[in-house]
């Protein structure tokens, strides 16, 4: 076979090109608002601080890392009474972050779920309905496990892991600040 520079040369350029993004944004953080409370006329931020106290009874509670010492949750309210929790969170797809909401009702059982980001060229399968849908009900002594009460996407098994992961963590973020008073 003879040596071809020029090929070379052009195969080489070609690896150097960016690839394709496939970032997508469904949502809007004020359109989850809507869509995961749609009666709510007000949404009050609460910060959750945690001491390293804090973070450990979390890590306790979920089996994973607090990740973050201050967490922004919002208060849903309807002409003053309370509704339910919102928080919004990234965690880590694959390579890519994925950006969602977990709304809770006042109870602490998780209402539903949304993916507002998905960056990751595989996996965005987390986004039906269906595979959503496992989350609700689910409180802080639920399992929250891939392969324990939430299934797995075949092709998606990053995503679902880490969603699921990350939904574990603010469920029992939050009945942690219920239970402990930390929400103010």
């Amino acid at each position: 076979m003879r040596f071809q520079p020029f090929a070379l040369a052009a195969v080489s350029a070609a690896a150097l090109l960016p690839t394709a993004a496939f970032a997508v944004d469904y949502l809007t953080p004020e359109q989850a608002q809507k869509a995961l409370f749609p009666d709510a006329d007000s949404f009050e931020p609460r910060t959750l601080a945690l001491d390293p106290a804090r973070m450990q009874a979390l890590e306790k509670k979920t089996g994973l890392p607090a990740r973050s010492a201050n967490w922004t949750v919002l208060l849903a309210r309807k002409a003053g009474a309370p509704l339910g929790w919102l928080v919004f969170d990234n965690v880590v797809g694959k390579f890519e972050l994925i950006t969602y909401a977990v709304a809770l009702g006042s109870d602490g059982a998780v209402r539903q779920i949304e993916i507002l980001s998905y960056r990751e060229s595989h996996g965005a399968e987390v986004r039906l309905p269906a595979w959503r849908k496992q989350f609700v009900g689910k409180t802080g002594d639920s399992a929250i496990k891939v392969g324990d009460d939430i299934g797995n996407i075949s092709g998606a098994t990053l995503s679902c892991t880490h969603v699921t992961d990350g939904v574990r963590r603010i469920v029992g973020l939050m009945q942690l600040a219920r239970d402990g008073g930390w929400l103010g």
